[in-house]
Parts: C-alpha cells; sequence; structure tokens
C-alpha cells in the first residue's frame, strides 16, 4: 500500500469496511477539490459583493438626502418665523372665551329658542 493511503477506521458509508482515503478524501468522490471550487468564480464573487455594497451606500445616501429636504420643506415655528412673532404667540395662547355671561346674553337675546334648525337649501 502507497504512504499517501491510510485506512479510517469504520463507518464511514455504513458497510462496516475501512475504505481508502487519499489525501483526506475517499477514492469514491467525484471532486477532491469541490469544497474550493467557489474560488474559482472568486473576481465575479468580489464584484458582485462590491456591486451590493455600492447600492446600499448609494440607498443610505438618497435617504438621507429624502430626510434632508423634508427637513427643509416642513414649517418650524422656532426656526422660521421672524423674532417677535414668538411674543405674539405667547400673547395668543394667553386669550380665552370665557362662558360666565352665557346666560345673561340668551335672556337678552332676541332669537327665538323654539325655532326650527337652520338647513341650508331647504325652504320652510
Amino acid at each position: 500500500m502507497c504512504p499517501e493511503v491510510a485506512k479510517t477506521p469504520g463507518g464511514g458509508s455504513g458497510s462496516g469496511k475501512d475504505e481508502n482515503v487519499v489525501n483526506g478524501h475517499k477514492e469514491g468522490d467525484a471532486n477532491p477539490f469541490a469544497e474550493y471550487m467557489w474560488m474559482e468564480n472568486e473576481e465575479e464573487y468580489n464584484r458582485q459583493v462590491e456591486e451590493e455594497l455600492l447600492e446600499q451606500e448609494f440607498l443610505e445616501r438618497c435617504f438621507q438626502e429624502m430626510l434632508e429636504e423634508e427637513d427643509q420643506d416642513w414649517f418650524i415655528p422656532a426656526r422660521d418665523l421672524p423674532p417677535g412673532v414668538g411674543q405674539i404667540q405667547q400673547q395668543l395662547s394667553g386669550l380665552s372665551v370665557s362662558d360666565g355671561n352665557a346666560e345673561d346674553i340668551a335672556r337678552k337675546s332676541s332669537l327665538n329658542p323654539e325655532a326650527k334648525e337652520f338647513v341650508p337649501g331647504v325652504k320652510y
């Protein structure tokens, strides 16, 4: 027997017989280098991965530009209004409508509380 050929103990094929192994591969294997065949197309694989990375980078840039454009289009009062408008906004927010005199106004009103509800386009 050749020095490269070694016997492996039991059960590789299930027959219980020892099989001859040359350089780590069984004699019956069709292609002992099958696990390395991906290296044959390594340049193509690298090109494909590089294209995917460039595409991902392009999409991220587009998304970032879209967000920046959206920020410019949005109305943000603190940024977009002139300086004196903030005081006016505060004064307006302090205003309120009080209904303390609602009963008084209703007693003095000349409107008919028993009148039908007004519906536009309907003649009575």
